[in-house]
């Protein structure tokens, strides 16, 4: 079967893309490397910035998304795309169990949560080392942890960890957080909640799990040990391009280049969601991406 488009992703961006391609009498393919829908919207506990839903969780939003998507009749399939390629006018995508072909092709493949890569990063996770709070948050009931990083999803889940934990130490590199003001107040008005600046984390210590936290201060080049029970890293993310041949226009962190349009420099491959290089990565602007992915999309079937 060809399709009109096939969609590589199932975050928000990926699922908004299916909602408005499928209104708009596309057939649409969703395909994506997870039985479950969402993205990273998965790991967030609450997400209180989306219009007209504050403090829905990031698995309600998901669930509410498929949900829309199946009764629209959208098509969903399992499997990771590791090429696209032009065959005879079309858009061919290499998987390991299967080969799809599509006159469109939307990558809404997201982005992942970026290592600190520091002694015992790998070695303890899963053991102590986690990259969501809401995932792994409830192990570490009234016990002391480590929260690194200074954006919205260190915030979050520094005050997120505060509701159970008995401490929550908040590590970040810099002198000032980049995270939204409203959750900088949360932070500082919590009193489990210990921010440590300029800081970085030069090891992750302990036996069969997670002990302690070596840190160093950037100013003094002091180096101190922190006992703590659980490190939580939020860092940031990296786009989820490395592993595909055959992408569009790459900037220099890996984000494929397109504006607000979603219109890659390869005709018939339109970006959406996290993987688009840009100023604002949010739900509400992956939905955005879907949304224009799609009709850019539509606009190029229809001058073929």
């Amino acid at each position: 079967m060809v399709y009109d488009v096939i969609v590589i992703g199932a975050g928000p961006a990926g699922l908004t893309a299916g909602i408005y391609g499928k209104r708009a009498g596309l057939d649409i393919l969703v395909l994506d490397t997870s039985s479950i829908s969402g993205g990273q919207i998965l790991n967030t506990y609450e997400i209180d910035n989306y219009p007209a839903l504050p403090g829905v969780s990031g698995t309600q939003l998901a669930e509410s998304m498929r949900s829309h998507c199946e009764k629209l009749g959208v098509e969903f399939a399992r499997g990771r795309v590791t090429s696209i390629n032009e065959k005879d006018g079309l858009k061919e995508l290499i998987t390991k169990k299967a080969t799809f072909l599509a006159k469109a092709v939307i990558i809404a493949t997201g982005a992942s949560n970026t290592k600190l890569g520091c002694p015992g990063e790998e070695e303890f996770s899963g053991m102590g080392v986690s990259y969501c709070a809401t995932c792994d948050g409830a192990f570490f009931k009234d016990k002391t942890v480590a929260v690194v990083g200074g954006g919205d999803v260190a915030l979050e889940d520094a005050v997120y960890l505060a509701r159970f934990c008995e401490k929550v130490y908040l590590i970040h590199r810099r002198d000032e957080f980049r995270g939204a003001a409203s959750l900088q107040q949360q932070v500082l008005s919590s009193d489990k909640i210990q921010i440590i600046y300029d800081t970085t984390v030069e090891a992750i210590n302990g036996t069969e799990a997670v002990e302690s936290a070596t840190i160093k201060n950037k100013k003094t080049g002091e180096t101190s040990t922190l006992k703590v029970d659980g490190v939580f890293i939020a860092v940031g993310t990296a786009p989820n391009t490395a592993s595909i041949a055959g992408l569009p226009e790459l900037d220099e962190r890996g984000y494929i280049i397109a504006d607000e349009t979603c219109e890659t420099n390869v005709p018939g491959i339109f970006v959406a969601g996290d993987v688009r290089a840009k100023q604002l990565k949010q739900v509400i602007t992956a939905t955005a991406d879907g949304a224009n992915a799609i009709t850019s999309a539509q606009r190029y079937l229809q001058a073929k």
